[in-house]
C-alpha cells in the first residue's frame, strides 16, 4: 500500500479540514499520511480521530520554513503534539507569519490591490495564514485570474508583494526536531536553488552534522529521472529517502492525495525504514 508523507489542511494552507482530508485517504487507498502543516499541529487531534475511524495511520508532523538563501523546508514527522523544544518554538513562528502577511498586504496596497486582513482570514477560518490565501482573496478580487498567477506576480519571492519574516536556522530546526524526538527530513530539496553537485554536498554534510536524518526525493513535481537522482544522492548520504504530495487541496490545482499529478507512489517501506530512526526509537 501506498503513503502520502507530506500534507497540509486548513490548519495552515490546505483547503481540506484534517478530518476531511484522512477520509480522502482512506477513499484513494493510502494506508498512512502525516499531517505537516506550517509551523503549527492544531489540526492533528481531529486528523487523528478521523484516522481511528477510518484505519488509516496518522503521523503527526510539521513543515518548518528555514533561513536558508534559496528556500530551504524542512518536515518534522512523529511530532508529538503538546510541550516539547520544537513544539514549544512553532508559537512565535506563527507570530512571525502574522507580521509578514501584514507586510504583503501593505505592498499589495502599494500596487493598487488593496485587500483587508478581515478577508484574509475569512479565507484561512481557524487555521494559520499563509500566502495562499491572500492569494486566493486576490482571485476573488479580480486582480488575478488564479492562485498561481498572484505567486508567480506577486507573491513568490523576489516579487513586488513578497516579505520575509523570522525563521530558524538549519541547525537550530533539525536539533529542536530531534530533541523532540521527531524526524527531520529536507523537503522538496530542488528549492535549495543548487546546481552545482560540490555545493549539493557542502550543504547536506551541514545538515547531516546537525543531524538530518531524510531527504523527500518522491516528491509530487519531480519527473521519474529526478526521483531517481535526488534517491541516489539521498543513499550516498546515509539519508533516508521519504515521499508526498504536499497536497493542498484547491489552493495547488491538479494535485491529488497521495497520488500528486497521477505518477506518485510512495510504498510502506519508506516508512518502516523512517519510523526505524526515530530519535530514541
Amino acid at each position: 500500500m501506498a503513503v502520502d508523507l507530506h500534507t497540509h489542511s486548513t490548519a495552515s494552507d490546505g483547503s481540506d479540514d484534517p478530518a476531511t482530508l484522512v477520509d480522502k485517504a482512506a477513499a484513494m487507498g493510502l494506508s498512512t499520511i502525516a499531517l505537516t502543516d506550517h509551523d503549527t499541529q492544531d489540526g492533528i487531534a481531529l486528523a487523528r480521530s478521523a484516522a481511528e475511524r477510518m484505519g488509516v495511520e496518522l503521523v503527526p508532523g510539521t513543515e518548518l520554513s528555514l533561513e536558508f538563501m534559496g528556500g530551504m523546508h524542512l518536515l518534522v514527522l512523529w511530532l508529538e503534539p503538546g510541550p516539547g523544544p520544537l513544539q514549544d518554538r512553532l508559537g512565535s513562528l506563527r507570530q512571525g507569519r502574522t507580521g509578514r502577511n501584514e507586510s504583503i498586504l501593505a505592498l499589495l496596497t502599494d500596487h493598487g490591490m488593496p485587500l483587508t486582513m478581515d478577508e484574509v482570514l475569512e479565507q484561512a477560518g481557524e487555521g494559520s495564514v499563509g500566502r495562499p490565501h491572500i492569494a486566493a482573496v486576490m482571485v476573488r478580487r479580480g486582480y488575478v485570474a488564479s492562485i498561481a498567477e498572484a505567486f508567480e506576480l506577486w507573491l513568490a519571492a523576489g516579487k513586488p508583494a513578497y516579505a520575509n519574516r523570522p525563521r530558524l536556522t538549519p541547525e537550530e530546526a533539525i536539533g529542536l526536531a530531534v530533541q523532540s524526538r521527531g524526524v527531520p527530513i529536507l523537503a522538496h530539496p530542488h528549492t535549495l536553488g543548487i546546481n552545482r553537485a560540490d555545493e549539493m554536498a557542502e550543504v547536506l554534510d551541514r545538515l547531516l552534522s546537525a543531524g538530518l536524518i531524510g531527504m523527500e526525493t518522491m516528491y509530487a513535481a519531480y519527473h521519474r529521472h529526478e526521483r531517481e537522482g535526488y534517491t541516489h544522492l539521498a543513499r550516498r548520504f546515509g539519508l533516508s529517502v521519504s515521499g508526498g504530495s504536499d497536497y493542498h487541496g484547491t489552493y495547488k490545482e491538479g494535485l491529488e492525495l497521495g497520488r500528486g499529478y497521477g505518477d506518485l507512489e510512495v510504498p510502506e517501506s519508506v516508512l518502516e525504514d523512517l519510523r526505524d530512526r526515530r530519535p530514541g526509537a
